[in-house]
């Protein structure tokens, strides 16, 4: 019998700490959503800062056209870098030589109209500046979520426009690599 009393004593204590556990994990759900919740916030005061301070670099996982077409592309090749009043544009391609050495055109140039909007309800910044490069001149209408995930679409003087879909990154935290200025 004092097996079958062992037996029963460890599943009656086995059902409780399973319980229990059932409850903790109910509220660590709910610390965890908290505690993602504040992450968010505090990203995005830190975003602020990054975005004042013009450093910081949108590394595309995708290019877009005007008609929606999405294709994915190297982070490192497809950026869009600002630093401090300086800017610089670049699409690239691990498969051609293309105008930059690396399959695609990099655009460097002068920073002039920054505006920044702040949206405190929804965390979201909306970034607008103009580059001035020797290909040309460039509006840029970037937004930025406090998730670090960033949208920028382009515009020159044509009708035409493309959109940088990626991530944003400070400057000594990215890892671009930037080809030859296209001219």
């Amino acid at each position: 019998m004092n097996v079958g009393l062992s037996l029963f004593l460890i599943t009656g204590f086995l059902g409780i700490s399973i319980i229990g556990n059932s409850q903790e994990q109910k509220l660590s759900r709910q610390e965890i959503k908290e505690a993602k919740k504040a992450q968010l916030v505090a990203n995005f005061y830190a975003l602020d800062t990054l975005l004042n301070m013009r450093t910081f670099v949108l590394e595309a996982d995708f290019l877009q056209n005007k008609y929606g077409t999405r294709v994915p592309v190297s982070s490192d090749l497809n950026f869009i870098k600002v630093n401090r009043s300086n800017g610089i544009l670049q699409t690239g391609s691990n498969f051609g030589m293309g105008y930059n050495g690396i399959g695609g055109v990099t655009a460097e140039g002068s920073i002039s109209s920054w505006k920044l909007f702040k949206d405190d309800k929804r965390l979201i910044y909306t970034l607008q500046f103009s580059l001035f490069t020797e290909l040309g001149h460039y509006d840029i209408v970037m937004t930025v979520s406090s998730d670090n995930r960033a949208s920028a679409t382009i515009t020159g003087l044509g009708p035409n426009s493309l959109t940088w879909d990626g991530h944003l990154e400070a400057i000594y935290n990215s890892r671009v690599y930037k080809g030859q200025n296209s001219i």
